[in-house]
C-alpha cells in the first residue's frame, strides 16, 4: 500500500500471489503423491512451502508493479505494463528459472520432507515466473486500466505535456 500508494494494485498483487501459492502446494501435493509415491505430505510442508512461495512471489511482483508505475506516469496504464513486462520479463525469468533450479535440487534429498518442499517451491516458482508474472497480471492490470492505481490518478497526458514543455 505504501509503495504503490493505491489501494487496488496491491490486493490484486497479494491475491494473485496468495493463489499462485495455494495452486502451487496443490500441483506440489499432487506430484508428491501420485508421481513421486509418497504416502503423504509432511505436517509442515504446506506451511513451509507457502511461506517460501508468498516471500518470493511478493519480490517479482515488487520489482514488475514498481516498473509498471514508473512507465505509467508516461505512457498510460495499458502501455506501461506492456512495457514493463519486455523490460523485467528476462530478469524475473533467469531469476525464476534459477531459483526454481534451486529448490528443486532439494528433491533429490533422502529427507522426505526437504524433498517435498523441493518439489512444491520448485513449481510454484515456475509458475508464478511464467504464468502469474507474464500473463496473469499484465492481463488485470489491462482489464482494470488505470482504475488499478486508486485512489491515485495517475495521468499521463498532463505528466507529458509538462516534460515536453520543460
Amino acid at each position: 500500500l505504501l509503495l504503490l500508494r493505491a489501494v487496488v494494485a496491491p490486493l490484486i498483487l497479494v491475491a494473485t500471489t496468495v493463489l499462485s501459492a495455494v495452486a502451487a502446494i496443490g500441483i506440489g501435493s499432487w506430484v508428491s503423491l501420485h508421481i513421486f509415491g509418497f504416502p503423504a505430505l509432511d505436517d509442515n510442508t504446506p506451511l513451509f512451502a507457502f511461506l517460501f512461495l508468498v516471500a518470493l512471489g511478493v519480490d517479482y511482483t515488487i520489482f514488475l508493479v514498481t516498473r509498471t508505475r514508473e512507465e505509467t506516469h508516461r505512457h498510460g496504464t495499458r502501455a506501461a505494463i506492456v512495457r514493463a513486462v519486455s523490460a523485467t520479463g528476462g530478469v524475473i525469468t533467469s531469476a525464476g528459472i534459477v531459483l526454481a533450479a534451486v529448490f528443486c535440487v532439494l528433491g533429490v534429498l533422502p529427507l522426505i520432507t526437504l524433498t517435498q518442499l523441493g518439489i512444491i517451491v520448485g513449481l510454484g516458482i515456475l509458475l508464478d515466473t511464467f504464468v502469474v508474472r507474464t500473463v496473469v497480471i499484465p492481463a488485470l492490470f489491462t482489464l482494470i486500466g488505470p482504475r488499478i492505481w486508486w485512489p491515485n490518478k495517475i495521468d499521463s497526458s498532463s505528466t507529458t505535456t509538462e516534460g515536453a514543455n520543460s
